[in-house]
């Protein structure tokens, strides 16, 4: 054998200029295509990377309840394994974990705080745009890519997503990845691709459980009708494909099942401890027809409305779930037709009708599903649809421009131009005083350009260009509008929705808006002294355009509750628990939905003797507990889990905790407590009366807390 041998310093020039080479190759891309291509797509990554990070530590811990268990895990490889929303694993969130291990790692390696949290998410959102340039440029054309990956960037509800630590933003990176997998297998029936779809769908679902599994029937069809080879080899690959989705979702579920449940911790959500209880119940079915065992309310599955807001075929473009998600979801309805119309005349193998179809069918499925549930839906949801819209914008709008001196096509292209003129007209008149002049400029210049649009196959180069950039700015305005008002305002609690004041209404009580965030300390969102903002005050979300007080989720006030909170819950059972914590009001839905506001001298109170308790205190219900735990950095018991609807601890678990000198303090107030639960068992009203009976209070600020070493006198 011979080898090469190189003079003194040779070997560093060679490493040198193989290093060059990959760095021009990165800037440069492939050989075939122009020189700005490469530039713009990572230029189009860096504008997306910097404005998800713009004013990211407004948000504070966001939603506190995943915050609380991302420090859990950070403290804990237990915790942070099952997803318990304490280190001392006490209870899990009510989702399974992998949404949590990013962030989680994240703490573990930097500490706590906002952007150890939320910087995951963001680089989540830029990953969910290079993925949809790829398997969109793979097909078409670079403006393609381009088009969708700044469509989707563009996207409200993403923009809010991809800055927010719900396991949405990871879920929606996995379903791209899903589907950018299975154009790749289709295009030469290559097994290991699909194998890989399967691995991300399994991931997806140790994201969010059952709707990972929404987009897999349009793709499994898809795959088993076009891909280039024979039927026995298609439905082989199907096969491992699915084995490969179970093996890579099953395992943990696996453990989790085969692990003594008394040396883990209870499966938040379930009313048995068991997480396929909590898979195919809580989070599976009940969220089709409405029937969540422990939910604060279901939903109401007609056109009357119900628990989530109205169902239907229009939901998604209603005054609740609109303004997030369809600025251009009626473009890319009719782009998928005219996409298919196309290339309806291809072989049964075509690769570009095989794109539409991925995209169209994992739209259509989403969409119709959510359109449609009973149970417990919230407006950000819609952040699924976010790639599948973009997908179709960009493909259909670059095939119909190629087609444009085909006079039908030219045609089609301007109707959606003018047809998303048009409802951004609608949505930003939904907010009249949001910037009044843009609703008009977009109407006016989007119909200019439409006409040129349709015309472009009669006009100059130059002209039909002109129009076409007129177009898509035009079209583009709305959403980039609404998405600047997300970016510039922190969002905190659970149910939180993109674009200014009053964009969204309905969907459920809760959320908030914040104009400045803390980076450890909670504050209320909207309102002040802790207290839900008043309709037209502050920022708070999930509140009605007018009038005083809260809007409930079907929309209707609720009567009888102080400081604009009801006192029921949907269900009609009552809130349990007194004082809110330090909220100021009742420990109702602002302690079941957004955190509580810890003062220094509570802070202080529970760090002091922390080490000698396994926990530094308990409360009812999960936002409730880990606002303190957040607070503290020690582990707070979340009685009931998140709703105080988990049959978790009994009475008489408690009770053994207390005497074994496990928890420090009982935090009154919190949401939840299982009476009026959808049939929750939760132990949370009964664990209460017994601490108020038996310990002695401890009132700091406007805090009630129950020291559990001191009994009443």
């Amino acid at each position: 054998m011979t080898t090469t041998s190189y003079p003194a310093g040779a070997h560093e020039g060679v490493a040198a200029a193989r290093h060059k080479a990959a760095a021009g190759r990165l800037w440069r891309g492939r050989t075939t295509d122009p020189a700005w291509v490469r530039p713009a797509f990572l230029g189009l990554l860096l504008l997306t990377f910097l404005a998800y990070l713009w004013n990211l530590s407004a948000s504070g811990y966001a939603n506190s309840f995943y915050s609380a268990a991302v420090q859990a895990g950070g403290e804990s490889w237990k915790a942070m394994f099952f997803g318990s929303l304490d280190s001392a694993n006490a209870i899990t969130v009510d989702k399974p974990p992998a949404a949590l291990w990013p962030m989680a790692l994240s703490v573990r390696l930097f500490g706590l705080g906002s952007w150890q949290i939320l910087l995951p998410e963001v680089l989540m959102g830029v990953g969910t745009v290079a993925v949809l340039y790829a398997a969109v440029r793979r097909r078409f054309s670079p403006a393609a890519g381009l088009i969708a990956g700044a469509v989707l960037a563009l996207t409200p509800v993403a923009a809010l997503m991809f800055r927010f630590n719900n396991p949405d933003a990871l879920l929606a990176l996995l379903m791209t990845v899903t589907v950018y997998c299975v154009l790749r297998a289709l295009a030469a029936a290559r097994t290991k691709w699909l194998v890989w779809a399967g691995v991300a769908v399994g991931f997806a679902f140790l994201t969010k459980t059952l709707q990972a599994f929404l987009i897999l029937p349009p793709l499994a069809v898809l795959y088993a009708v076009c891909a280039p080879t024979t039927v026995r080899r298609r439905l082989g690959q199907l096969a491992l494909s699915g084995l490969a989705t179970v093996v890579s979702g099953g395992w943990w579920v696996a453990v989790v099942e085969l692990w003594p449940a008394s040396s883990r911790p209870y499966i938040g959500g379930s009313q048995n401890n068991s997480f396929l209880e909590l898979t195919f119940g809580y989070n599976g079915l009940g969220r089709i027809n409405g029937d969540e065992t422990g939910s604060v309310g279901g939903g109401g599955g007609g056109r009357g409305g119900g628990g989530w807001g109205t169902t239907g075929l229009d939901r998604m473009f209603g005054a609740e779930v609109g303004s997030q998600i369809s600025w251009l979801l009626p473009a890319a309805l009719l782009l998928l037709v005219a996409g298919l119309a196309i290339t309806w005349r291809g072989k049964r193998t075509d690769t570009a009708r095989a794109a539409f179809l991925a995209w169209g069918g994992a739209l259509l499925m989403t969409a119709g599903i959510f359109s449609f549930m009973a149970g417990i839906f919230h407006q950000y949801y819609t952040v699924a649809l976010a790639p599948y819209i973009a997908a179709l914008v960009g493909m259909g709008a670059t095939v119909l421009w190629e087609e444009r001196s085909r006079i039908a096509a030219a045609a089609t292209l301007g109707a959606s131009v003018a047809l998303t003129a048009w409802w951004s007209y609608v949505l930003l008149g939904r907010t009249p005083d949001y910037l009044p002049w843009l609703r008009w400029t977009v109407l006016i210049g989007g119909l200019a350009a439409a006409v040129g649009i349709a015309l472009a196959g009669r006009l100059d180069r130059r002209l039909a260009l002109g129009a076409a950039g007129v177009g898509l700015v035009a079209s583009l305005a709305g959403p980039f509008a609404y998405t600047v008002s997300t970016l510039q305002t922190g969002h905190t609690g659970s149910i939180v929705t993109a674009g200014p004041a009053g964009a969204s209404m309905g969907g459920g009580p809760g959320g908030g808006r914040m104009r400045g965030g803390p980076g450890g300390e909670f504050a209320a969102p909207g309102g002040q002294n802790g207290r839900p903002a008043q309709a037209g005050q502050g920022q708070g979300q999930g509140q009605g355009p007018q009038g005083g007080g809260m809007v409930p989720p079907g929309g209707g006030a609720q009567q009888g509750g102080r400081n604009g909170m009801p006192s029921q819950l949907p269900g009609g059972g009552q809130f349990p628990g007194g004082m809110g914590g330090e909220r100021g009001g009742p420990g109702g839905m602002g302690g079941l939905l957004n955190g509580a506001q810890v003062s220094v001298k509570a802070k202080s109170l529970l760090k002091a003797d922390a080490d000698r308790f396994t926990w530094v205190a308990a409360a009812v219900g999960s936002q409730n507990a880990a606002s303190y735990q957040l607070a503290t950095e020690k582990p707070v018991m979340a009685i009931g889990g998140f709703n105080g609807s988990d049959p978790s601890p009994t009475l008489a678990q408690f009770k053994k905790y207390v005497a074994e000198g496990k928890i420090h303090y009982f935090i009154a107030g919190g949401g939840g407590g299982g009476g009026g639960m959808m049939g929750g068992q939760g132990g949370g009203t009964s664990i209460a009366t017994w601490v108020a009976a038996t310990f002695t209070k401890v009132t700091v600020g406007s805090a009630t807390l129950y020291d559990l070493t001191a009994p009443a006198k």
